[in-house]
């Protein structure tokens, strides 16, 4: 028996240096690091959340699978993220590119450094609507409830445009 396939979803986002084409870097080094991408999201378009103003976000959600453990997941991400010029200021800051764990298997996972599902998954549109694309009725493990579910019930009023 070969190492175990894990099946992680990725939110990718960008909003400086022509977002579209680090999206796409991004996801060639995901899928040379971490492991091969075999679903993608559409690209939705998104006003910034959190810290505002700043330019828009375009975001995309990855299905992967990897042979890698959560941790190692995590520290391949960072490398990818501060390889792209990711320069980790304040919170919510534009920013080159981003890359979260969404999911990972249907594990529940809460270190120091990472918390799987992502803590805010179910707050954000910008998350749930290209999730939704992919994975209507994956059940988050911890809220017992699946994707579309989620997006349903979500309170954000951010506008999440499929570009």
């Amino acid at each position: 028996m070969g190492p175990q396939l894990h099946k992680i979803y990725l939110l990718l986002g960008s909003n400086q240096q022509q977002p579209a084409k680090q999206l796409e870097r991004a996801e060639k080094k995901v899928d040379k690091l971490i492991g091969k991408v075999i679903r993608k999201s559409k690209i939705y378009q998104t006003e910034a959340w959190g810290n505002v103003p700043q330019p828009d976000f375009l975001n995309r959600v990855l299905v992967v699978q990897t042979t890698l453990k959560a941790t190692s997941v995590l520290q391949t991400i960072l490398q990818i993220e501060q390889s792209m010029g990711r320069i980790r200021t304040k919170r919510y800051a534009p920013r080159v590119i981003d890359i979260d764990i969404l999911f990972f298997d249907k594990e529940i996972i809460h270190q120091s450094n990472l918390k799987v599902p992502h803590p805010l998954l179910a707050e954000r549109n910008f998350v749930l609507v290209p999730l939704n694309e992919l994975s209507p009725q994956f059940i988050h493990p911890e809220k017992n409830e699946s994707v579309h579910e989620l997006m349903k019930k979500c309170k954000d009023t951010l506008n999440v445009k499929r570009i």
